[in-house]
């Protein structure tokens, strides 16, 4: 047992080591077609697993990565997910963005609700197809909701990297996209949230649960967890100086709420996304380096090994002639959705059709966050392999669409940029 225990650490270490070198090595080719890691990652996901690596004589996908492994790297990428998410749930300040309030708040919304419409019309179509998840009957309701709120999801992380790569922070097309985009992972949580009720919900007792559990939840997380991580903050960071054991601790707390949140029936990223959210903002620029530096540490060498096992999940091979239509018709739509919703709030807020359609194309990128929620789709058998797969790469297609369609900003020689947390989060005059 212990020999059996010993090689499955040695293969999933082999495992590892694969991934990240063929991440890096495809990152420095894609940013040459101005596209962010993301896509290089779950392309080099897609090229080892059956789509393409298994192709080839000698099932090299599970040479590679032999069954066994595969539970220890989803394990191991699931950490940096939560960690991740913890992070964004930091980022979002909705406080600081009072200042163009009216139109972020448009464009937020109709950037979910058109693509959520129009996602819930197409799963209508697509669920005959898609009714049945290892055996399992899966509810028109579910899936139609979960396909909806896929459709709506903005990846902010990835929205933020281009924004930066295209020197856009500073302008009006770069802070109400990305603002947006904050307002609209927030709201777009929430809806998933509510997805998941639905989709696990074994019954009305069931329901009750879930929702009695989510309220106590919260209202703990609020009334007394925030207080006392404030407290603690404070007494961590006497006279400037952060103490090393904070770093523990606060780890400990997303990876707990994340607990708590799966034990209540949730997915386990909300419990790393609202502890992230309740996290002191005013001590933000003194934590930086002592806290969350090391975080984005952890998940630059970590998520990786996400973004890969995802793609090694993709088999295009099985889509047919079926899927094909399908999958053009979900890209389709997708782009359709969100374009047209996050460009037509941006034109009824005053801008030219040149900067709303900029935010149209931005708002339409999902990368990351798209993926994490597919992920959770199908942990909660509301997807098949096949839908995954097809959900999959319309994340890999939008996310693309967004480096070469979007202008790069050109800048006066000296001017000084600001980080992407003022630009993207500017004080009120």
């Amino acid at each position: 047992m212990a020999q059996d225990s010993a090689t499955i650490l040695a293969e999933t270490a082999a495992g590892v080591s694969v991934i990240l070198v063929a991440g890096s090595l495809l990152v420095p080719m894609l940013k040459r077609l101005r596209q962010p890691t993301v896509i290089a990652e779950i392309l080099a996901g897609i090229a080892l697993g059956p789509s393409l690596l298994g192709l080839l004589p000698g099932d090299l996908p599970d040479l590679l990565f032999p069954p066994g492994t595969r539970a220890g790297l989803s394990a191991i990428a699931q950490i940096g997910i939560l960690l991740f998410m913890f992070l964004i749930g930091w980022e979002i300040d909705l406080q600081q963005i009072k200042a163009r309030r009216n139109a972020v708040l448009g464009i937020s919304l109709s950037a979910i609700a058109v693509p959520f419409a129009t996602g819930a019309l197409l799963a209508v179509w697509l669920y005959g197809n898609h009714d049945r998840v290892g055996g399992a009957h899966v509810g028109q309701t579910p899936f139609v909701l979960f396909v909806g709120t896929a459709m709506a999801i903005t990846a902010f992380p990835v929205l933020a990297r281009i924004i930066l790569e295209h020197r856009l922070q500073h302008t009006r097309v770069g802070i109400l996209a990305l603002a947006s985009a904050a307002v609209g992972d927030a709201l777009a949580w929430c809806m998933l949230a509510v997805v998941s009720v639905v989709a696990v919900a074994g019954g009305s007792g069931h329901v009750y649960t879930v929702v009695g559990g989510s309220v106590a939840y919260a209202v703990v997380l609020v009334a007394v967890v925030r207080p006392l991580l404030r407290r603690l903050v404070t007494a961590m960071t006497r006279n400037d100086v952060v103490s090393p054991r904070l770093l523990p601790v606060i780890a400990a707390g997303a990876l707990g709420c994340a607990f708590f949140t799966h034990w209540i029936g949730l997915d386990a990223i909300f419990g790393a996304f609202t502890f992230g959210l309740i996290m002191p903002r005013s001590s933000l620029k003194l934590l930086t380096s002592s806290v969350r530096a090391p975080f984005e540490h952890v998940t630059t060498l970590l998520m990786p090994i996400f973004f890969i096992t995802t793609g090694l999940s993709v088999d295009v091979t099985r889509l047919g002639g079926a899927g094909a239509l399908e999958l053009v018709a979900i890209i389709l739509v997708a782009c359709f959705g969100k374009v047209v919703g996050a460009s037509g709030a941006s034109v009824v807020a005053g801008m030219p059709w040149k900067e709303a359609t900029a935010i149209g194309v931005l708002m339409n990128t999902r990368g990351l966050t798209e993926l994490i929620i597919l992920n959770a789709g199908v942990s909660m058998g509301v997807l098949d392999d096949r839908m995954f797969t097809m959900m999959v790469l319309m994340a890999l297609v939008t996310t693309a669409l967004a480096g070469p369609l979007v202008p790069r900003k050109s800048y006066a020689r000296g001017e000084i940029e600001l980080p992407l947390q003022e630009a993207v989060l500017p004080r009120t005059p």
